[in-house]
């Protein structure tokens, strides 16, 4: 009887090994591959936080991209961009590019979005505007911060913009007049480029095309900064008036998070901008 209850004792703690065992193996088989992307939100006082946030791995076809959630409370732009705004445009036109591009790649490795940008153009119209929307909005949003809480440009990146534009004023002078309707017609953006020489330059590109795509129009080079110049993105408050609403987006720049772009910039690192990622299609 002692035999036979030491033999239960035996066999029930090798069931246990082999149950941690088994577990240890579903979650190894989980793990590897998965990847972390970093962006920089504001925190206290207007300092720089940085937030990590899990991606799938790059050859998992079943994993769908995501509507990465705002940084920040819809609300929390107010009075410069409002929350009407924020909630249109985020939750309708923001994921339906995320739609489309699961859409487009839809039983395809679905790699980094980032990765999409340099091809986009010679891919087709699915990949350049649906990959394309999801990536600039993702940095879009990224970019941004509530009033007073996005920090101020770093030294290195200060210096980078007197040397490039001549003063602080100048550049926003310049960005403005490059998003003005007068200079970029119709929908699309207006960015700060960090170019293949290390130096910094103001250009803008229609519809969903952003400088990283081979063939764009305009400079081409690694972005650290953006405005949405489409419709959706200030009519509800500023209506016609693009050029009021460009001059107020400097209350909401996420300088922290610019400058942490710039860093990685000037090394020829290009922003990931992507916030998650689902698990599944």
């Amino acid at each position: 009887m002692a035999g036979h209850r030491r033999r239960r004792g035996w066999l029930a703690w090798i069931g246990v090994l082999v149950f941690l065992r088994l577990a240890d193996l579903s979650f190894v088989a989980l793990s590897p591959g998965r990847r972390a992307v970093s962006a920089v939100l504001p925190g206290p006082g207007g300092a720089g936080v940085r937030h990590t946030t899990r991606l799938r791995a790059r050859g998992d076809v079943a994993a769908a991209y995501e509507l990465p959630p705002l940084p920040f409370d819809y609300d929390a732009l107010e009075p410069i961009i409002d929350k009407e705004t924020m909630k249109f445009h985020h939750d309708n036109h923001h994921n339906t590019y995320i739609q489309n591009i699961n859409k487009a790649l839809d039983g395809q490795e679905r790699p980094a979005l980032v990765e999409l940008q340099k091809a986009a153009i010679q891919s087709g119209t699915a990949i350049r505007n649906s990959g394309g929307g999801a990536y600039n909005h993702n940095f879009y949003w990224l970019g941004l911060a509530p009033v007073g809480r996005g920090g101020e440009p770093s030294d290195k990146l200060a210096a980078a913009i007197k040397e490039a534009f001549g003063s602080f004023d100048e550049f926003k002078a310049k960005f403005e007049a490059a998003g003005a309707p007068g200079a970029r017609f119709g929908s699309g953006w207006v960015w700060l480029v960090v170019k293949a020489d290390g130096q910094l330059a103001i250009t803008s590109t229609p519809n969903q095309d952003n400088p990283l795509m081979d063939g764009v129009e305009g400079t081409p080079g690694i972005p650290i900064l953006v405005c949405d110049l489409w419709e959706h993105a200030y009519y509800l408050k500023y209506q016609y008036r693009r050029p009021e609403y460009v001059k107020a987006f400097w209350s909401v720049v996420n300088w922290n998070q610019v400058n942490a772009w710039y860093d990685d910039a000037v090394m020829g690192k290009a922003p990931m901008a992507e916030a998650s990622v689902s698990a599944s299609a």
